[in-house]
């Protein structure tokens, strides 16, 4: 929850190969305070059964850039075969779990704004934008 002196953060993914959401993605949130400090990380948590990730840690005061870390390789290995029988073009055996083994995606922020921040993802591509 933001406060007048604080941001918050909050995210979902969706894979859009099966157009359903990504559960168990592990997800770390690190914080800095101005584009040359050092990033710390805060903590992180993993995607629910809706593919949301409800319980990011808060974010200190002073926090002007964000960066959340998806681990999307682990998802895709335990995936692999489900999702080729579920896409009725996709090859029976991928070459790879994922082209993108992890996603980074680093934004900036201000202080009683909340920044929701969903993540489509495929295994060979991702979008993301600022939700609501």
């Amino acid at each position: 929850m933001s406060t007048a002196t604080t941001a918050s953060v909050s995210t979902h993914i969706l894979d859009t190969s099966i157009g359903r959401p990504a559960e168990g993605v592990a997800i770390s949130l690190s914080a800095r305070s101005g584009s040359g400090a050092e990033w710390k990380a805060l903590g992180g948590s993993a995607t629910d059964a809706d593919g949301r990730c409800k319980d990011l840690p808060a974010l200190p005061e002073g926090t002007t850039h964000v960066r959340l870390d998806f681990e999307t390789e682990a998802y895709f290995l335990s995936k692999q075969e489900k999702q080729a029988e579920a896409q009725q073009d996709a090859p029976a055996n991928r070459d790879s779990g994922a082209f993108f083994p992890e996603v980074a995606i680093t934004f900036a922020v201000k202080p009683g704004e909340h920044y929701h921040v969903p993540l489509l993802l495929n295994p060979f591509g991702y979008s993301v934008y600022r939700g609501s």
